[in-house]
């Protein structure tokens, strides 16, 4: 039973798929006659290489001849205007194009003085350069409707060989309505090759110039191990031009789903909701779904709301869905204004794990944070002042005492003075000095004080010597060392380390003062920092960088975790480099070596984009450290690729691979056949889970659309050729 009715589905899938739109409708087109009672109202342009006046009402025109009337204009072997009568006779082979949109290739014709209505025998109408409809006969009825007779319509290439398209809908009756931007089928047949396979008392389908059309959008096929086998069936509404609503449902062996998403466009922003409910029966008599909502208004005095919601029914649903790989969602509204002096910001998050884990009790889920930073420029003192000023709280729903529990809110502010010279000998000097004030408050946690406050002094001078040449080979070239003496003072406050237990080290920071991500932890003391840059730049696009630093300081800084880079009184040496060319190959690495010569940080990432290759590829490597809850290294290799190794076949590949585990955390690969008129992709993925919520999972898809109606195949890459 259940197979019977997954052919049944699948049966209907396959006849919605054959238009994005498909309606028991009939197009209301008005009679020749109305229309042939109209006066002329445009002037008609002729140009020919011979015109002559036959009689006293008769214009024969012949060789090379051009009409032009408005956007209509005709090309034609002969013409014959009955001033009389007020009608145009076309011997051909003859041409009719209006604008870009629509072209009628056709034996011969008769029209009307404005070419709005007529006749037009063995004609051939093709939509956007994509569609073609070709009929014995083509009535054209007030510049509107073009009326076709025993037609056939395809978007594929029709060679003069006789060889049936690859695909084709034949009709008894076809209107196009240029207006409405729709085709209307009476009695209509869909053939691969020569092959009937179904048919359509009535059809209508938007033509390829319509973005936007209510209807049916091309299914999708997926068996997955969880869920079983599955169709889906969108559906689209557009609701005036600026929204629009999809309608998915999803019936499968396993779930009935229904996924949607809206759409919305204002003034000034938009929105996007996204999201599914479903009844399945891995987690029987519960209702499960997902939204994912976000969405940005350009608001008065320069400011931006922004806001990214996720909200999921139980941890183990998106992944069952392959809806997302997100195991943290962070939702948050934003209000935030940047501009060259300023940068001011206003914000409430929430965080929800959907790790085995980590339990959203005694995590701080819900966070407020507000801040605003404001450069000056003082002319009697010169330099650049910054201001600085931040209110943030976070806290968490368990009243545990200690870490489990703890609830903290903060202020802090900085005022910081810079300036750079540029001496006679090529010197750039730099000084920086700036006093911080720090404010915390903290519940629910007795082994640290429940206020404490303190201020920071800060000063420092850096040194840089940027060498520059002209190589041989036209490359510019840059050699610049840098150094940075600097002095921090004030004393560690007694609180918790609640936001700092994750600090990076890379030549963004390397002449920092402070490496800690927040203002809970702060280094202190003398420090200095040596480094060199190293560039070559050539007109053609090829660009490489490469960084070397290290950090020293006459104290030890406790709080950075081991393979921060940054732990003790002497920093891990820090290997930085990126390359990129006009081949479109991009490369960059970044590594921390301690002074036993051991990696305690790796990452390194490749691009690769040209017409035939896409690589992204990527690799981190990170020591265990329990500090930053790690019990063991991470050794992980990720690939996404498709290469395209011929006109119509692209391979598809995404693979992630746990190197320390010794196998796969993911793999997929698919396949991709394109021509001008038709897209065919198979797919097929594996996911591996260790986790008690997430099970593994297979999926395989297919997906099949007909290119040149709703789908932009404008890429002539792809179309065939006729031998």
């Amino acid at each position: 039973m259940t197979n019977l009715l997954f052919r049944l589905m699948t049966a209907t899938a396959l006849s919605c798929a054959l238009a994005p739109m498909v309606q028991a409708e009939t197009a209301q087109v008005p009679s020749e006659q109305s229309e042939a009672a109209k006066p002329i109202s445009q002037n008609v342009v002729l140009i020919a290489d011979n015109v002559e006046l036959v009689g006293t009402s008769t214009l024969r025109a012949h060789g090379n001849v051009e009409a032009v009337s408005g956007e209509t204009r005709l090309q034609a072997r002969e013409v014959i205007y009955d001033n009389e009568t007020g009608e145009i006779t076309l011997l051909g082979p003859i041409r009719i194009t209006e604008g870009d949109s629509v072209s009628i290739v056709a034996d011969s014709a008769d029209l009307n003085a404005d070419f709005q209505s007529g006749l037009i025998r063995s004609a051939r109408l093709v939509l956007a350069d994509q569609v073609q409809l070709a009929a014995q006969q083509l009535d054209r009825i007030g510049g509107r409707f073009n009326v076709l007779t025993k037609t056939t319509v395809s978007s594929c290439r029709i060679c003069e060989t006789g060889e049936a398209p690859l695909w084709q809908i034949r009709a008894k009756r076809v209107v196009h309505d240029q207006a409405e931007r729709q085709i209307y089928f009476d009695e209509a047949s869909f053939l691969i090759r020569d092959v009937p396979v179904f048919y359509f008392p009535h059809l209508r389908m938007p033509d390829p110039t319509l973005k936007r059309s209510k209807g049916f959008l091309f299914p999708n096929f997926r068996r997955t191990s969880l869920l079983g086998n599955g169709i889906k069936l969108p559906y689209f509404f557009p609701i005036g031009d600026d929204k629009d609503l999809t309608l998915t449902p999803y019936i499968s062996t396993n779930t009935r789903t229904l996924e949607f998403r809206y759409r919305q466009a204002f003034e000034n922003g938009g929105i996007e909701l996204d999201g599914a409910i479903s009844d399945d029966d891995l987690r029987p008599n519960e209702t499960r779904g997902y939204l994912f909502a976000d969405g940005l208004f350009q608001l008065e005095r320069n400011y931006k709301l922004t806001f990214d919601i996720k909200a999921v029914s139980d941890d183990a649903y998106i992944s069952d869905y392959d809806y997302s790989d997100l195991d943290r969602l962070n939702s948050n509204i934003r209000v935030e204004r940047a501009s060259r002096y300023e940068n001011t910001s206003f914000g409430v998050y929430h965080f929800r794990s959907l790790r085995d884990d980590e339990d959203n009790d005694t995590l701080p889920t819900l966070v407020f944070q507000a801040e605003t930073e404001r450069r000056y420029f003082p002319t009697s003192i010169g330099g650049e002042l910054r201001t600085r000023l931040e209110a943030h709280s976070h806290k968490r729903d368990s009243g545990l005492n200690g870490d489990d529990g703890r609830d903290v809110a903060r202020t802090n502010a900085s005022v910081e003075w810079l300036r750079n010279w540029t001496l006679a000998t090529g010197l750039r000097l730099g000084v920086n000095g700036g006093l911080a004030f720090d404010a915390y408050k903290t519940d629910d946690d007795t082994t640290v004080s429940s206020f404490d406050s303190g201020f920071t002094p800060a000063a420092a001078i850096n040194l840089r010597y940027p060498l520059v040449k002209r190589g041989s080979d036209g490359a510019t070239y840059l050699l610049e060392p840098v150094a940075q003496v600097g002095w921090t003072g004030g004393s560690n406050l007694d609180v918790a380390n609640d936001e700092s237990t994750r600090a990076e080290f890379d030549e963004g920071n390397l002449l920092s003062l402070s490496r800690f991500p927040s203002h809970d932890r702060r280094e202190r003391g003398l420090a200095a920092a040596l480094g060199m840059n190293w560039s070559r730049v050539t007109s053609e696009g090829w660009e490489g960088h490469f960084t070397v630093g290290q950090v020293f300081r006459d104290q030890s800084q406790s709080d950075f975790s081991a393979t921060s880079g940054l732990a003790g009184k002497t920093s891990d040496l820090l290997l930085a480099g990126q390359f990129n060319n006009q081949n479109g190959l991009v490369m960059s690495a970044r590594g921390l070596l301690d002074s036993g010569g051991t990696l305690n940080k790796a990452a390194a990432r490749l691009g690769w984009s040209n017409p035939s290759l896409m690589v992204d590829a990527s690799y981190i490597w990170l020591a265990r450290d329990p500090d930053e809850d790690r019990a063991e290294r991470i050794s992980e290799w990720t690939l996404d690729s498709s290469y395209r190794f011929s006109r119509h076949w692209t391979g598809l590949i995404d693979w992630r691979y746990d190197a320390v585990a010794g196998k796969s955390a993911r793999a997929g690969i698919g396949m991709q056949y394109r021509n001008e008129c038709v897209q065919v992709e198979l797919s097929l993925s594996r996911r591996f889970s260790t986790s008690d919520t997430v099970q593994s999972s297979n999926t395989f898809g297919i997906n099949v659309a007909l290119l040149g109606f709703s789908v932009n195949s404008n890429d002539k890459s792809y179309s065939r050729t006729c031998g």
